[in-house]
């Protein structure tokens, strides 16, 4: 195992980068999937929760290594950007209403911005695919240095931002259906008169389900 902050040997950046663009095109075919739909169930907010954390675990290992060096300062051409902006759309549809949030892009400034979780999700995507571009090139350090980079200067931020707030549709809809549930079941033992009043039943504790 890599202590965290050790420099990694070269036998062992193949290794690593092959792990992350793993993560990289699991996260892109993911994110494709659940704009055209196919998340049913009510299921594309958990899953999008999923890919974003598992991506965000691969930018974690990046950020733990010293800086990757490359040979040379600019970066060869690898091609434009993947053209996302369908994509970006599509999100924006299935996700309805809960698309925008407030991002705090810096945890130190109080301060908050208005942010879209489609906009988010689909510049995180551009990102990463940038540097699984060079590695399909064959440049294995390039592909590290660039996700290592863009990961502490940007789509690390934006990724963050994006959990936070998909973590808290989930934890709403299931923890207030939970709450909801146990008032109806309250109200009608009420109206039974097996319980006391909803307010002395619920500031007793909560239950777990």
């Amino acid at each position: 195992m890599t202590d965290p902050g050790a420099e990694v040997p070269v036998q062992e950046h193949d290794e690593l980068a092959q792990q992350v663009a793993d993560a990289v095109e699991v996260y892109l075919l993911g994110l494709q999937a659940i704009s055209r739909g196919e998340a049913a169930g009510g299921a594309a907010v958990p899953l999008l929760l999923l890919e974003v954390s598992q991506l965000l675990l691969a930018g974690a290992r990046l950020g733990a290594q010293v800086d990757f060096e490359t040979p040379t300062r600019y970066q060869p051409d690898v091609g434009p950007d993947p053209d996302l902006d369908a994509m970006r759309l599509r999100l924006a549809d299935v996700l309805g209403d809960i698309d925008t949030y407030a991002h705090n892009f810096e945890p130190y400034d109080p301060a908050t911005l208005p942010s879209q979780l489609s906009d988010d999700l689909t510049i995180i995507a551009t990102d990463v695919a940038h540097g699984l571009r060079h590695f399909r090139h064959g440049d294995a350090r390039e592909a590290l240095w660039w996700w290592q980079y863009s990961y502490l200067a940007s789509w690390g931020t934006s990724a963050c931002g994006v959990l936070s707030a998909l973590h808290s549709v989930v934890a709403h809809d299931r923890l207030d259906r939970d709450v909801e549930g146990e008032l109806e079941q309250i109200e009608a033992a009420e109206q039974l008169g097996d319980v006391p009043p909803a307010a002395d039943a619920v500031d007793a504790g909560t239950t777990r389900s």
